[in-house]
């Protein structure tokens, strides 16, 4: 007979988020090398969490160059792309993130709302 786990791991994490005091971020940036509108999109993306959740984000940069395969894995229209993994729903972004309300606003952080 299988063991039941002691406790809910789920909710156990749910719990050390909210703890934490705030949301956490899981971003994935995809960008085309070393190209101008790539460097402006990482540039403005770690000053933007930075600005709003500093130390509650992760920020993985993907370089499509290095990593041919995954623009087709992920199905990329094009770069740079964002995508937020969670919290949920998924969302992507796509373009250098200056205008930093409206990406504010697409990753759905609290007190920013899309208008649709």
């Amino acid at each position: 007979m299988p063991r039941k786990p002691t406790h809910d791991k789920v909710a156990e994490f749910e719990r050390a988020l909210a703890d934490a005091g705030g949301q956490m971020y899981i971003l994935r940036l995809f960008v085309s090398g070393a190209s101008r509108q790539s460097l402006q999109a990482i540039d403005n993306l770690k000053r933007l969490c930075e600005e709003n959740f500093p130390d509650q984000y992760q920020l993985e940069v993907i370089d499509i160059y290095q990593q041919p395969g995954v623009a087709a894995t992920e199905q990329l229209l094009a770069v740079p792309t964002l995508i937020k993994d969670f919290p949920l729903p998924v969302r992507r972004l796509i373009g250098n993130m200056s205008n930093t309300q409206d990406t504010l606003k697409h990753l759905g952080v609290p007190g920013e709302e899309v208008k649709t």
